[in-house]
């Protein structure tokens, strides 16, 4: 087994040598420019850790990781152009630096480039890899969507917004690995037990991403912190805060989720004393415990070397103490 550094730095080496200049330089410009600002590239080093995790050579899995890093870097500018976001990684997003039709047809290419990237495996292994990931992004879909339709809403509920999240990220962190598992050619009940395993943390890796959107350092974040607020984005932090509050800072809360002030610098600074006043903080905490406890006991149940089962481990608890 390899390092999660050698992982990193094999991808990122096989990144660099598949994103080539092409014209036209205005479609291919900004996808070099997004899939080159960096970030923790989570979702591939899973693909490759899978596929070695399962006995097979880890550079037989480098092009199903770079479709999954293409995917999830093509969803984060569509992302980013629906949230009118303007920092991602800490630089312009793509539709600022340029505009935003390029940011959706740019996009578009990326998804199309994805797939193509399954077309270098043999055909068993190329069907089950393209069902898996057809399935997966349009729940990615679902998710945006779900996430999109919270912003109006004033009636949703915890376990809505945990389905929306395991839909938005989490699907497609189960699915980085079981793609590793699926080059591997491991068997049936390891690749659900592999997916499940993602799956759970996940939702652990999204719930840490929202404490970290108010919380966070925005030096470290990389994002603008408090951008979850701004945007009226009904977080655990929120729904939980809301049922926990007295009636009168519960519709005042309310109130702050309506409104998109100037300088939304007073606004953030309330709402995250509300978070910290009703225990909705301390919640958040204990809901990614309670996940990545999840995903370590499906882990488990895998059928590998204790010493691989504790790469996983260390893996995920690193993701659970991050700062970025």
């Amino acid at each position: 087994m390899h390092s999660i550094k050698e992982y990193t730095q094999e991808f990122l080496g096989y990144l660099d040598k598949k994103t080539v200049n092409r014209e036209p330089a205005n479609l291919y410009e900004p996808i070099k420019y997004i899939l080159g600002l960096g970030g923790k590239r989570l979702r591939p080093v899973l693909t490759l850790m899978s596929a070695e995790i399962f006995g097979e050579s880890h550079t037989k899995a480098l092009d199903a990781a770079l479709a999954v890093e293409v995917f999830h870097n093509f969803s984060l500018v569509h992302d980013d152009i629906m949230d009118d976001a303007p920092l991602r990684r800490g630089k312009e997003t793509v539709h600022v630096k340029w505009d935003i039709n390029t940011g959706i047809l740019s996009g578009d290419a990326m998804l199309i480039t994805a797939y193509q990237l399954f077309e270098n495996y043999d055909p068993a292994i190329f069907r089950e890899l393209a069902q898996l990931f057809s399935k997966t992004a349009l729940e990615v879909c679902e998710g945006q969507q779900y996430d999109m339709d919270f912003e109006s809403r004033e009636d949703v509920t915890l376990p809505e917004y945990l389905k929306m999240i395991n839909y938005k990220t989490a699907v497609l962190v189960g699915a980085s690995l079981k793609m590793g598992a699926v080059v591997a050619r491991a068997s049936s009940a390891c690749k659900e037990n592999i997916y499940e395993f993602g799956r759970n943390l996940g939702i652990a890796f999204q719930l840490q991403d929202d404490y970290l959107d108010a919380f966070g350092d925005p030096e470290k974040f990389g994002k603008q912190v408090g951008g979850d607020i701004i945007e009226n984005k009904k977080t655990f932090l929120y729904l939980v805060a809301h049922e926990r509050l007295p009636q009168s800072e519960s519709l005042q809360l309310e109130h702050l989720f309506t409104i998109s002030p100037s300088d939304p610098t007073q606004k953030v600074e309330t709402v995250k004393q509300h978070y910290e006043i009703s225990g909705a903080t301390q919640a958040i905490k204990d809901e990614i415990k309670k996940y990545t406890e999840k995903a370590f006991a499906v882990l488990n149940e895998l059928d590998v070397e204790e010493e691989k089962k504790a790469l996983l481990r260390d893996f995920g608890e690193s993701l659970m103490k991050r700062k970025v």
